[in-house]
């Protein structure tokens, strides 16, 4: 059993189901505490009308209290010990009006929100961090804002040893969307628009979460406002893992001086 704590940094509710349920599950299961740090409050989601969040009609309160509740509930099953929200406005994609809001999380002061999140790291003393790479996986401007803030977050800590960013390298990403396009499978925008050019030695752990695939494909249905993932929701178990039954990290930063050895398991050599 690890005795230290693992921390995701996400920017919306949904994106802990999507890009970390594997290893919080495999972790869960090995006795590790999970925290999960949710950087905005995703009112720009899909509303309960169907309404994007660009959409002039689109109802951000109806939006926000609905994802809350879906974020606790799927927080939960995939293993979360603990759930935190930095409570910063969603920014909405590049080109939208609300990039402009001063309250937007890709606004935010970069510092004084790292050290906020410096002193959970250090409060729940995660040697690991998890948060998404400089392109922010698919270049969202609240996902390239948690790289930033993250990034001095860790710099800032005293406990932090290591951060991840989870990738997919370009060979696994092309086969799946290659075989999903094939099925006529609708794939929505991180997926399709994936900074898919990471080469298979830019990965430093590959994780198997294979056994954790329905648990992942039911924490993306939790979320059931965002209907963009309603096909994820609905397909075939064999092409879902594909894509989902193993998570690639890729090493951001470290502090440690062991070994490094990390190849199946994030927290290799830390204990």
């Amino acid at each position: 059993m690890v005795s230290s704590t693992l921390l995701c940094v996400h920017a919306h509710p949904d994106d802990e189901a999507l890009f970390t349920a594997g290893i919080t599950s495999h972790y869960a299961e090995r006795g590790v505490r999970n925290v999960l740090v949710t950087c905005t409050l995703g009112q720009l989601g899909i509303d309960d009308q169907g309404r994007a969040g660009a959409d002039p009609g689109h109802n951000s309160l109806v939006t926000r209290a609905t994802r809350a509740g879906e974020l606790q509930r799927a927080g939960v099953l995939v293993g979360f010990a603990r759930q935190l929200s930095l409570g910063f406005m969603d920014s909405g994609m590049i080109g939208w009006s609300a990039n402009e809001d001063p309250d937007a999380f890709m606004n935010v002061d970069v510092d004084a929100t790292a050290r906020v999140i410096a002193d959970i790291i250090d409060q729940e003393n995660a040697a690991v961090v998890v948060t998404y790479d400089e392109n922010g996986f698919y270049g969202h401007p609240d996902h390239v804002m948690a790289n930033v803030v993250t990034r001095r977050a860790v710099e800032l800590s005293t406990r932090a040893q290591r951060l991840f960013y989870p990738v997919v390298p370009r060979g696994v990403l092309s086969t799946f969307v290659t075989q999903a396009r094939e099925r006529g499978v609708f794939l929505p925008a991180w997926v399709e628009n994936a900074v898919a050019d990471i080469p298979d030695d830019a990965v430093a752990s590959v994780m198997d979460v294979s056994r954790f695939a329905a648990r992942k494909q039911e924490a993306i249905a939790t979320h059931a406002s965002q209907t963009d993932n309603a096909d994820l929701v609905t397909m075939d178990p064999d092409l879902f893992t594909l894509l989902f039954g193993t998570e690639y990290y890729q090493l951001g930063w470290r502090r440690d001086t062991s070994s490094l050895a990390c190849a199946e398991d994030l927290f290799g050599g830390l204990h």
